[in-house]
């Protein structure tokens, strides 16, 4: 009976995770795709180009975030708790959100573009290039946030496949498009940027389409009044607040990790920055297994049902530390390797030496705040999340400056991983809580 019951818990986990995992790899392939489409065109301002336009639609895009996850953590727990009225409520409610945001985005594209290249140095011809690609797709700044609240809407509802679906789509249709508008139409790098934004409009249509085609019987439950209804919409914005401010505060954190590199010379930059690509990798399949914390503890949660929650905490943490032991295995074994399919300067590879061990250290110090980060989500414990990302980055800076004149770039990984590590503790020590004080209903 418990092997069965290991089974069964071990199944709703995978189902989830695989999709969401398989969904995470294809993520950077668009901006793959694009380098390398226009890496023959015969000029690096090309790459420059798509390389900055690409990292502002990150940030952006990476900042309002909190659209799916806050959307999958209240969509889950209404699915726990069978509430077909909210679970309605809940897509309307972030979608349009998400365009309300859209609005001001397009309405300041001008002066954001101009506050990004106070910051960023380049040449004429990439700024030029650069500019060119932002005003195209920003344009798919509405695909993409509604995008954002269909994602988390369906993992919510316990269907990472629609997402993994979506996000293949998108990838096809972005290679024939912009293939087709760089080579054919001889459009360069306003074909890339056009076929990006036809690829994101692609998805955005399929999941509407989706919707239509599996959940059409919601619809008739959608009541316009209620969707702005003033006390859920209170609680939207504050689960949604919080994960937005500790977006911020990862995305501060990466970049100062990246200029703080920078700082210390171009050698050092580019071994951070492929030795980031181990952490990379690992966070994608993480993440895939947070998004299943995410959608099994909000149902739980909804549900109220407190054994089942323990149960599916318990079982992330067994894949967790399996996983990061397996990934601190692989790394040792073939991490060098790896870097060396990356590159082909040996003052890079030699120098990546002196700083490797801590790339190895990444997986066991790290996955515990991933998989917390998940259920804190599915639960919408979202303000002790906040909380556990205030210390974890405090400590981060303040390992960097009391390390940093001895120690240089050692400090920099040094503080990096305290501040994951110092994630997780922390939140383990609220998780617990949180799990033992869910209501079991009499």
């Amino acid at each position: 009976m418990i092997n069965i019951k290991l089974y069964s818990e071990n199944r709703r986990i995978l189902q989830i995770a695989i999709p969401s995992i398989i969904s995470n790899i294809t993520v950077p392939l668009l901006g793959l795709i694009d380098v390398t489409i226009v890496g023959h065109l015969g000029s690096p301002a090309y790459i420059g180009a798509i390389a900055v336009g690409g990292m502002l639609f990150n940030i952006i895009y990476w900042i309002f975030g909190f659209l799916r996850m806050g959307t999958s953590g209240m969509t889950s727990q209404a699915y726990g708790q069978h509430d077909l009225n909210e679970i309605t409520r809940l897509l309307l409610r972030s979608v349009g959100v998400g365009l309300s945001i859209v609005i001001c985005l397009l309405i300041l594209q001008y002066p954001i573009l101009k506050l990004a290249f106070t910051f960023i140095q380049t040449t004429p011809e990439v700024e030029q290039l650069a500019t060119t690609y932002f005003y195209i797709c920003i344009w798919g700044a509405p695909a993409m946030l509604g995008l954002y609240g269909f994602a988390g809407w369906f993992i919510g509802m316990q269907n990472s496949r629609f997402p993994m679906y979506i996000a293949i789509t998108q990838n096809i249709v972005n290679i024939t498009a912009s293939l087709c508008l760089v080579y054919l139409l001889d459009m360069k790098v306003a074909g890339v940027a056009t076929g990006t934004l036809i690829a994101q409009y692609a998805g955005f249509i399929m999941a509407i389409l989706l919707y239509i085609r599996y959940y059409s019987k919601l619809r008739k439950r959608i009541a316009w009044r209620e969707i702005w209804q003033k006390q859920a919409m209170y609680r939207f914005f504050q689960v949604n607040r919080d994960i937005f401010f500790r977006t911020l505060c990862l995305v501060i954190v990466t970049m100062f990790f990246t200029s703080a590199g920078a700082a210390q010379g171009e050698i050092v930059l580019a071994v951070n920055t492929l030795l980031m690509q181990l952490f990379t990798l690992f966070s994608y399949i993480m993440d895939g297994f947070a998004y299943a914390g995410e959608a099994l503890a909000g149902r739980y949660i909804g549900a109220r049902n407190q054994p089942a929650l323990r149960n599916t905490v318990n079982h992330l943490f067994y894949w967790g530390v399996g996983l990061s032991a397996a990934f601190t295995l692989l790394y040792a074994i073939g991490g060098k390797g790896f870097l060396e399919l990356l590159t082909n300067d040996t003052s890079v590879i030699n120098a990546s030496d002196t700083y490797f061990y801590w790339a190895l250290a990444i997986p066991l110090a790290g996955f515990s705040a991933f998989l917390w980060d998940g259920v804190f989500i599915g639960t919408t414990a979202t303000r002790s999340m906040l909380y556990s990302m205030l210390i974890a980055s405090a400590s981060f800076f303040l390992v960097y400056y009391a390390f940093h004149d001895f120690l240089g770039n050692h400090a920099l990984w040094l503080a990096f991983l305290i501040y994951l590590s110092l994630r997780g503790i922390v939140q383990t020590f609220i998780g617990r809580q949180i799990v033992r004080k869910v209501i079991v209903p009499q």
